[in-house]
């Protein structure tokens, strides 16, 4: 069962609360809880590894155990360690690593605890990977692991736990390229974990709120099991992707399920239990209510019914799975006992959904219901639902407020917070729960106590981003910003708790490319090079191989095409792991950071006449810290994060808007252009004026709209509508005071990354200048198309052969060689059949060439709506394995050392979907700027001008505006190259209009020099 992600409304009715009282251990005897007990624990406290309990090993005794040492950023487990009775400590090595070369050595990865036991240095003898083994005895148990000498930080941490059965403090010093990847590291977990307690640590992990790691567990045990697990892990997936706000993904996977769960009383009402939540995700209560009261198949509602099913072994280590010891102390639940739960859990989101329509009264009953539902089953006690049971005390705590019953309210939230903490500490249910403690002290005037116990919860994040936090920041965010708290600190606090929002991948990408940057191009960084390269290799192959599994049931040819891909996954995670082991001999590569960047650190970066504009799109509402090198400040904005949706759409729609595979541009509406400038920039508008460069990091639905074309008065407006009425083309807006025509404006998506990009060394590459273009026609006809983007789709999600029919000129490839002085034999222009997506994957000298250039058509969309979209370059057909596409992950792959990559195509800042990630092995996605730009970025380049919609070739518009770019005089910064260009097109009546002019935007750092 998985906790609804929606908003609290008005409280509701009360019910005791004495029934929800828990024989959960206490905080104090959680600290020492038995870890013999779990099927995983963390080893040390800073998050990079964890033990995962294997199966009983061949000759095993009964209380013998083994597990796998899994670490972030590693493929496959680093190592093993063992609890062993009556075992013989000099025959340790011999037997435990039979295969090894080992010599005895002293090692520090042997604990002082276990006195004089015996460490050695070994040899893997296929990879010849150094590994180190330490084992030790204490009462009369052997205690024994082994792992690359690179995770010996790991072995003797992990000892420690075993030994002292409980866990431990301490840091895990190991070689990281992706530190702050989470999901990966879930998806790394999930697949060293036993199959029998996936499904187990699946819930876990969704019960206390960590919805994307969770992801990977159900993903994994979909994969693997059958039947009812299978499908029930299916559900749950699809209610992860709703409760991270996918829900187009959750309702095809709801659609999947749906003839499956008719015989099963537990799926009926998980599938019944989801739907509804996934309603009230949506703010859509009444659907919700719709959903609950609907009856559920034939067989699967009644007590008899229920009373007569089994329970399986599967289902009672399920349902048990947060409980210590729990076959021994609780035992398994019956499916009746289990469908008593979810029937308990229907009750509470009753109430929730009559809660959010303002029905407090009606809402009564079901919180009744739902307390003594969730109550009666073993007394209360068990673990796996106390996250339900701590939000109906938060409802409760609601109900009290609403009675002014401030006694009530303290001690239900306390209850609540004591729960989450016993049974699911440093979690985002934790979290969430002390958020809502805040939030009422907010409500109830004690701003000091508020403040003090959001900045407690900010600072115990350690830079995980968590979903929930667009709700739950709110109160927070309100109370730094309605003026009682000085302006540089409430700036200070905002811009900290701000940047732990879920931001696009391709911060992530810009933080992988700073640390292999960090150190120039020496061999440690061409060794980090290649463990990101490789790893992502395994997550490819891990992918292509979930999609052979299911045929290889029943298809001879997928069944042996499968070894053939499982064998050569493990032959890459052998490398992969030795690489690790390489890597960490570079103590840069072992830093770990939560990612975040202080507001005086980020002032520091900042020139005098620069500015940071930093927006924070939350639950129904928006945010914004604007500071420069020495002022900062807070505000709330006057619009929504739905209302600004809708303004963006509407301004994009008259600016180019696609129907009929053509690209259609309307007069501008400089109205809501002038209208959403006053919005977002209003309360620092005079600063603005004396910037000269602003660094914009958008969020929410800016994301998707260059702040360029804002228009900063309303002089501009009058005239445009005087000329209008005097009969003027509605076409021209020379004279506009756009936001452009005066200010440099660089794109960035995270703090860290711009002061990454600001940081990192230049190219070392030779050359300046390499451009591709102007495919080669699939037939002889040739035409224009107007803009550079897809016409049409075709058939079975393949694009229509005519795509290629309309190549860009190379004109602006040429011109921009010569402004760069790139002649001769330095001139290097790839077009017709040399520019072939295969030609450009092959080329080993990228890296040569410090400006990167495609003028071709992107292909950002779907070649028809029902297919999904994968973000590619269109180029020439080359060899048999050519499809005329240089794909999202094709460009990832590509090796590159590059200052400037320019994408003069379509839409080439839009979004790549998460399956076009996976394709390149990455996480994330799903973000404007997460499709092309994060694939050049994560190939190499520092900052990108990408397009936000299909650049024009009418009045050779975009010739003429990169031209201008490159043109620009030696020393000149990037984003005044661009700034000049620009407004040479403003001021042409023809190209005046934002279409032609304002789609091009600089995603890194403006300030750095376009020529070498």
């Amino acid at each position: 069962m998985t906790s609804p992600r929606l908003s609290r409304g008005l409280a509701i009715a009360a019910c005791g609360a004495a029934m929800l009282l828990t024989a959960a251990p206490t905080p104090a005897q959680e600290s020492t809880r038995a870890i013999s007990y779990a099927d995983s624990f963390p080893i040390g406290s800073n998050g990079l590894c964890e033990a995962q309990i294997l199966p009983p090993e061949a000759g095993a005794g009964l209380f013998d155990r083994s597990y796998a040492i899994v670490c972030r950023d590693a493929a496959a487990p680093v190592g093993k360690l063992w609890v062993q009775r009556n075992a013989d400590l000099a025959e340790a090595t011999t037997r435990l690593l039979p295969d090894a070369d080992c010599q005895a050595a002293n090692s520090d990865a042997l604990p002082d605890l276990l006195g004089t036991g015996t460490s050695a240095a070994c040899t893997d003898p296929e990879m010849g990977t150094r590994r180190v083994f330490a084992a030790g005895e204490m009462d009369g148990r052997l205690y024994a692991g082994e792992a690359i000498t690179a995770y010996a930080d790991a072995v003797r941490l992990g000892l420690v736990a075993l030994a002292q059965d409980r866990l431990v403090e301490g840091n895990v010093e190991i070689p990281l390229t992706e530190s702050d990847d989470a999901v990966a590291f879930a998806r790394a977990q999930a697949r060293a974990l036993a199959e029998d307690a996936l499904l187990a640590e699946a819930y876990r992990r969704s019960n206390s709120g960590d919805f994307a790691e969770a992801a990977e567990f159900f993903a994994e045990t979909a994969a693997m099991a059958q039947g009812g697990d299978a499908v029930e892990a299916r559900l749950n997936a699809a209610l992860l992707q709703s409760n991270l706000g996918n829900y187009a993904e959750a309702a095809r996977g709801f659609s999947s399920v749906r003839g499956e769960v008719s015989g099963s009383p537990v799926l009926a009402r998980l599938l019944r239990n989801y739907e509804a939540i996934d309603a009230l995700n949506a703010d859509a209560p009444l659907v919700a209510l719709e959903i609950l009261e609907r009856p559920l198949p034939s067989g699967t509602g009644s007590r008899d019914a229920l009373e007569a099913l089994e329970i399986s072994d599967a289902l009672a280590s399920r349902l048990a799975a947060e409980q210590p010891g729990a076959l021994d102390t609780v035992g398994g639940l019956t499916v009746l006992e289990r469908a008593e739960l979810l029937d308990g859990q229907t009750e509470y989101l009753k109430a929730t959904a009559l809660n959010l329509l303002g029905r407090g009264s009606a809402a009564e009953s079901h919180l009744a219901a739902a307390n003594v539902k969730l109550a009666g089953v073993r007394n209360g006690s068990v673990r796996s639902i106390l996250w339900l049971r701590a939000q109906v005390l938060g409802e409760l705590a609601d109900l009290a407020e609403g009675r002014g019953d401030t006694g009530a309210v303290e001690a239900y939230h306390a209850q609540a917070i004591g729960l989450l903490e016993t049974n699911y500490p440093n979690s985002p249910a934790l979290l969430s729960s002390k958020a809502q403690w805040a939030a009422y002290l907010a409500r109830s005037g004690e701003t000091e106590r508020a403040l003090a116990t959001y900045r407690e919860l900010v600072g115990n994040v350690d830079g995980k981003p968590a979903a929930a936090l667009s709700r739950l920041l709110v109160p927070f965010f309100d109370l730094l910003t309605d003026g009682g708290v000085a302006q540089d600190e409430a700036a200070a606090d905002l811009f900290h708790a701000s940047q732990l929002l879920q931001r696009p991948g391709l911060a992530q990408t810009q933080a992988v490319l700073a640390r292999e940057l960090s150190g120039g191009s020496d061999e440690a960084s061409q060794l980090f090079r290649k463990a990101v390269n490789l790893r992502r290799s395994v997550e490819q192959l891990r992918n292509r191989i979930a999609l052979i599994e299911g045929q290889a049931e029943t298809d001879p040819m997928a069944a042996e095409q499968l070894l053939s891909q499982r064998a050569t996954l493990q032959g890459l995670e052998s490398e992969q792991l030795a690489l690790q082991d390489r890597l960490a001999q570079y103590p840069r590569f072992r830093a770990v950071s939560d990612g975040r960047v202080t507001l005086e650190e980020l002032q520091a970066t900042l020139g005098t006449d620069e500015g940071y504009l930093k927006l924070a799109t939350l639950e129904g509402a928006i945010f914004a810290v604007f500071a420069t090198a020495d002022s900062a400040r807070a505000y709330r904005l006057d619009i929504d994060p739905e209302a600004l949706e809708e303004e963006v759409d509407a301004l994009r729609a008259t600016i180019a808007y696609v129907e009929g595979g053509q690209t259609l541009t309307f007069p501008f509406d400089i109205e809501r252009s002038r209208a959403l400038y006053r919005s977002l920039f209003d309360p620092v508008d005079d600063q603005l004026a004396s910037l000269r460069h602003l660094v914009f990091e958008p969020d929410g639905a800016m994301l998707r709209l260059p702040a360029n074309l804002l228009v900063r008065d309303d002089d501009s407006v009058d005239r445009y509508i005087e000329r209008i009425t005097q009969g003027g083309d509605e076409y021209d807006f020379t004279g506009t005071n756009w936001l452009g025509r005066a200010v440099r404006i660089s794109t960035a998506v995270s703090p860290s990354a711009f002061r990454d990009a600001r940081n990192a060394p230049r190219s070392s590459a030779q050359h300046e200048y390499i451009g591709f273009g102007e495919n080669t026609p699939l037939t002889e006809a040739r035409g224009t198309a107007g803009t550079r983007s897809a016409l049409a789709g075709g058939a079975d999600c393949l694009w229509a052969p005519s795509i290629w029919d309309y190549p860009i000129r190379a004109d602006e490839l040429y011109t921009a060689a010569r402004s760069l002085g790139a002649v001769g034999a330095e001139e290097r222009i790839l077009t017709g059949d040399r520019f072939t997506d295969t030609a450009v994957s092959a080329m080993k000298d990228l890296d040569e060439y410090r400006i990167l250039h495609f003028a071709t058509h992107g292909l950002v969309t779907a070649p028809q709506p029902e297919c999904p979209p994968r973000p590619a370059l269109l180029t020439s057909f080359g060899d048999a394995q050519s499809d005329g596409l240089l794909s999202f992950a094709e460009i990832f792959d590509l090796e590159i050392d590059a200052d400037l990559v320019i994408l003069s195509a379509c839409d080439t800042a839009g979004a790549a979907t998460l399956g076009a990630s996976l394709e390149a092995g990455v996480a994330g996605g799903g973000f404007a700027l997460d499709g092309l730009v994060r694939a050049f970025v994560g190939a190499g380049g520092r900052t990108v001008i990408a397009s936000h919609w299909p650049v024009p070739d009418d009045y050779d518009a975009t010739s003429r505006l990169v031209d201008g770019f490159f043109a620009a005089d030696r020393g000149a910064e990037l984003a005044e190259a661009m700034r000049r260009s620009q407004q040479a097109l403003m001021d042409d009546s023809d190209t005046s209009h934002p279409f032609y002019w304002a789609a091009f935007a600089i995603v890194g750092d403006g300030a750095a020099p376009l020529h070498k």
